[in-house]
């Protein structure tokens, strides 16, 4: 599901802040909640499922507010005024909150969702994966799935117990299907959406979305 999608889903013109989208998405889920809907409990489900999905992507891809980073914008231009106790870089770093590497910052100031840190991975890793992550996105919106396909491969190699690169490589292998399915290669297309479930088997927002690409392949063979 792209970021387009996601701001149709809530009722939202494409850029809403965040705060729009927390309410929107809290106004939805009441009505579409599953309990609320007695009389049709399944159709509630999958559209309360598609809500919170599209909520989740977007609560990654947008920032809460800009008012943190102008706060360090002036701190920065301040460089003789310091707090005390915070004379040299190295007390500077061990004490107070914002990171100070290059790295550190590039991470919690970029418009990209954020990267799940498991802190079973070693640095090296974690940049690794935010690497990978970056290249996948522009992949993806490329449709180079194949170029796509062995990227993350070789990130879920290196990290076989990571539960966000199995995510991610699953959406890849369904990305693919969908497009294989878009292009009429229904056997092919089986072959990704069946990889794409196997590897992550508990993620209810892709069964919802390989269920409608195997609806689709249905459809196709009848006519």
């Amino acid at each position: 599901m792209n970021l387009a999608d996601c701001y149709r889903l809530l009722g939202l013109r494409t850029g809403a802040s965040y705060d729009e989208i927390k309410a929107s998405y809290r106004r939805l889920a009441r009505q579409y909640h599953p309990d609320v809907n007695p009389g049709n409990p399944q159709q509630a489900k999958e559209k309360f499922i598609q809500l919170s999905e599209a909520y989740r992507q977007l609560m990654e891809a947008v920032q809460p507010s800009k008012a943190p980073d102008e706060k360090a914008a002036k701190a920065k231009s301040k460089p003789t005024s310091t707090p005390s106790g915070t004379r040299s870089p190295a007390s500077t770093s061990a004490k107070s909150t914002p990171p100070k590497s290059p790295t550190q910052v590039k991470i919690t100031t970029r418009k990209a969702p954020p990267i799940e840190r498991n802190p079973e991975i070693s640095q090296n890793d974690y940049d690794l994966k935010q690497n990978v992550y970056e290249q996948l996105q522009r992949l993806l919106r490329g449709q180079r799935f194949p170029r796509a396909i062995t990227l993350v491969e070789g990130l879920a190699q290196r990290l076989p117990n990571d539960p966000e690169v199995r995510q991610w490589q699953a959406i890849t292998y369904q990305r693919f299907g969908r497009h294989l399915v878009d292009t009429k290669q229904s056997d092919k297309a089986r072959i990704y959406l069946k990889k794409a479930l196997r590897t992550d088997p508990h993620n209810k927002a892709l069964w919802y979305e390989v269920e409608r690409d195997f609806r689709r392949i249905e459809q196709i063979e009848i006519y």
